[in-house]
């Protein structure tokens, strides 16, 4: 059986566009390069990416039209989302202002990795549009007739997509002189950070069933 690459191509273009557009994702990102610094940058856009395998499985295996048509489970999913993203942003108006990264050892670097890990992974995993998109991605683009193997690989391929292209923010965000502009900003950054989490947990809260 031949590989559909036209099929592969337009979800491929369709999902590329939707992982540019800023969003919940890019702004934990660019918080973890000029906070944290290169590395929990990358930790976090890898936990990105790997939530992006969870939503995919969970597609293909139906779960995802549950959650979809179910009113319930759709606003369990929202209003954790909501809640997580409010969080982050109390976490991001407390905080200090961003300074360089001082030298730590093997294991609090262990232990950040696994954080930043976690806090990517759980700022796509809780995004209720992610599962509405995911279904939409599927049913508009992909064929019933595509076997489940194909399908498994364009999972895998969004997947790595996604972290590219996040490690680019990381890298870009992380070069000297662009994270030196937002150390300037001192305080100013966490509050506007902390106000785009806010936005974006009430954009989450009036996420509607389609």
């Amino acid at each position: 059986m031949d590989f559909p690459w036209f099929e592969f191509l337009g979800l491929m273009l369709a999902f590329g566009i939707n992982a540019v557009i800023p969003g919940a994702d890019f702004a934990m990102v660019l918080r973890q390069a000029v906070a944290h610094g290169r590395r929990e940058a990358l930790f976090t856009s890898a936990g990105i990416a790997t939530s992006i395998l969870v939503h995919g499985t969970y597609t293909l295996l139906g779960v995802g039209v549950i959650v979809g048509q179910s009113l319930l489970l759709f606003n369990i999913l929202k209003w954790a989302g909501a809640a997580y993203l409010v969080w982050l942003a109390i976490a991001a108006l407390r905080s200090p202002p961003p300074q360089p990264p001082q030298v730590s050892d093997n294991a609090a670097a262990r232990k950040g990795d696994m954080a930043a890990f976690a806090l990517g992974f759980l700022t796509n995993l809780l995004n209720p549009k992610a599962v509405l998109f995911f279904l939409a991605l599927f049913t508009s683009l992909v064929s019933v007739h595509t076997g489940g193997q194909i399908k498994v690989v364009y999972v895998g391929s969004m997947s790595i997509m996604l972290f590219a292209w996040f490690a680019l923010v990381s890298i870009f965000f992380t070069t000297p002189s662009v994270r030196q502009a937002f150390f300037r900003f001192g305080r100013w950054f966490n509050r506007v950070t902390g106000i785009t989490f806010l936005a974006l947990a009430v954009r989450v809260a009036l996420a509607q069933q389609r």
